[in-house]
């Protein structure tokens, strides 16, 4: 009679909830991480600099009052940064958010000798999602979702990094939005199974590194801006949704999920980034 009163109140009991949110020291970011540690999620924030991460988590554990904010110092543009930090993870995970995206002026290489915004903002998102899957499965309500944004199209299969072509930042950000869009639903198809969600967004226009950039200012506050990735990330409502899109808050009919040969284009180049 204990041994079930102890399981009943095991499952009764509030479990534990971590997440990831990549890119966290920017305005997006950081409004994010803030939304969630409000709602009583363990936050591992990351930043390419160690000082701002630090800097971010302590602003964050004062606004919140929420003293599980931990920062992390990776690049999202390497990929052996992305498996040094998974094989260390030792945690469930119920939330990634890959929410990092840069866009550099001229055509800049990692020291893996990838292009620059393809690493970060397409390759990032990939590695994230391959490499802490694991962690998620058969976890209640484990979700991932993928900040990318209304302004994608041009994703030019032959030449994602801009190898032939002339770069262009403007360019080179919206075809990697376009693919976070495309592999939200490949990884959404794969990942169902064991019960992970998947969902991209735009999420707002904020002014951002990212914006000024590429030359755009922005009329929303970056809590505005979290509010959609919030949704998707908490939102009971969203329990059983999956490879979906949204903007402001409400579902979109995504037209780059529809081509279904290009979504398996799109998936072979990614694993040919695999580092085995």
């Amino acid at each position: 009679m204990w041994v079930f009163f102890f399981i009943y109140l095991y499952k009764q009991w509030p479990m534990k909830k971590n997440c990831i949110v990549t890119g966290a020291c920017g305005a997006i970011g950081k409004a994010i991480a803030w939304g969630l540690a409000e709602q009583g999620f363990h936050v591992y924030i990351t930043s390419r600099s160690q000082e701002k991460a630090k800097q971010t988590a302590e602003e964050l554990k004062t606004l919140t009052q929420n003293h599980h904010i931990y920062p992390v110092c990776i690049d999202l543009g390497i990929q052996k940064e992305i498996i040094d930090f998974a094989t260390k993870w030792k945690e469930p995970l119920q939330l990634l958010v890959n929410n990092a995206a840069i866009a550099p002026k001229k055509r800049t290489e990692t020291v893996e000798c990838i292009e620059m915004q393809w690493a970060v903002n397409v390759l990032g998102y990939y590695h994230m999602i391959r490499l802490f899957s694991p962690y998620m499965q058969e976890l209640p309500r484990a979700r991932i979702v993928n900040v990318a944004s209304y302004y994608a199209g041009e994703l030019d299969l032959e030449d994602p990094e801009f190898l032939k072509r002339p770069y262009d930042n403007d360019t080179a950000y919206r075809q990697s939005k376009q693919a976070d869009r495309m592999l939200t639903k490949t990884w959404a198809d794969k990942l169902r199974p064991f019960g992970i969600t998947v969902n991209s967004c735009h999420p707002g226009d904020v002014k951002s590194q990212v914006s000024k950039a590429m030359g755009f200012g922005g009329n929303e506050s970056p809590e505005q801006a979290a509010k959609t990735p919030l949704w998707l990330a908490t939102s009971k409502d969203l329990d059983d949704i999956t490879g979906t899109y949204a903007e402001h808050c409400a579902l979109v009919e995504d037209p780059f999920t529809r081509d279904n040969s290009e979504l398996e284009r799109l998936k072979f180049t990614l694993r040919s980034y695999i580092i085995e």
